[in-house]
């Protein structure tokens, strides 16, 4: 019989009745988390490294567009494949090194500086994400926060079975997870805060009194303006030139995986004609 994990990591014993929700992805961590835990797997052999140029290949385009549903969907589905038969021990583990090693640095302190206001005024904080549990559990648990809410992979006997318990925890799926939350432990959401930086995370900060754009998208910050809903930008002194920079550093490993693809379809191409 399945034991899938929890879907909530840390849930408070009290409810003061306001919280404050955070998604985790270019809102806490600067890029997407998941990709960073995948550079730490790839180092410890689990899998190839043409898999890591597809996961880079979709990081650069999320640091230049933002979230893509196609694309998460693709993501999704390849990390699964990767994890099946893995121990949620062992995972575990890595993820720990990982946030040593690298999720450490990438904090946006403005962000956090928010999560520590939260706190002090007693507010719940759980961060809210549709990438794994372990990953959003992990991070909350580093940062001190009440909780996390993630998508949950499913494991039988302490190893992955390649298959999700439930949907991705994304987009309305979001905002059904916060309103159960609110259920659950006596939250008014009109009192509430949602902080988030992608046009899908529109469902969330609807479903709030207080909404916060951080760092968002082209798409998100048009929709938070015509709103009035305030927005934040943690990426730099100024938006401009930290946006430019991220825009340098996406394009060239943009270019690099471009590189290496065109090599490989070089070297397809002699073998045939060779032929």
């Amino acid at each position: 019989m399945a034991e899938p994990t929890p879907a909530v990591v840390g849930a408070p014993t009290e409810a003061p009745g306001t919280a404050a929700f955070f998604d985790l992805d270019n809102t806490i961590i600067r890029g997407a988390s998941a990709f960073h835990l995948a550079v730490g797997l790839r180092r410890r052999g689990f899998f190839r490294f043409r898999d890591l140029i597809t996961f880079a290949f979709h990081q650069a385009r999320y640091l230049l567009f933002g979230e893509d549903l196609h694309q998460i969907d693709q993501v999704r589905n390849r990390a699964l494949s990767i994890v099946a038969g893995r121990s949620v021990a062992e995972m575990a583990a890595i993820g720990e090194e990982v946030w040593d090693e690298v999720l450490s640095l990438r904090i946006f302190p403005g962000t956090q500086a928010l999560l520590t206001k939260h706190l002090d005024a007693g507010h719940q904080v759980w961060i809210i994400t549709a990438s794994p549990i372990e990953i959003g559990g992990l991070i909350g648990r580093r940062l001190g926060v009440t909780g996390a809410l993630g998508t949950i992979a499913e494991h039988v006997d302490g190893f992955y079975t390649g298959r999700l318990v439930g949907d991705m925890l994304h987009g309305t799926a979001k905002a059904n997870a916060i309103a159960a939350l609110a259920d659950a432990h006596g939250l008014d959401l009109a009192r509430c805060y949602a902080y988030g930086d992608s046009i899908n995370d529109l469902p969330i900060l609807s479903s709030v009194g207080h909404p916060v754009a951080i760092n968002p998208d082209s798409r998100l910050r048009k929709h938070a303006r015509a709103q009035g809903w305030p927005v934040r930008e943690f990426r730099g002194r100024r938006r401009v030139a930290a946006r430019r920079s991220v825009n340098a550093a996406s394009w060239a490993g943009g270019a690099w995986v471009a590189g290496l693809v065109l090599r490989s379809v070089q070297r397809t191409l002699r073998r045939v004609l060779a032929r």
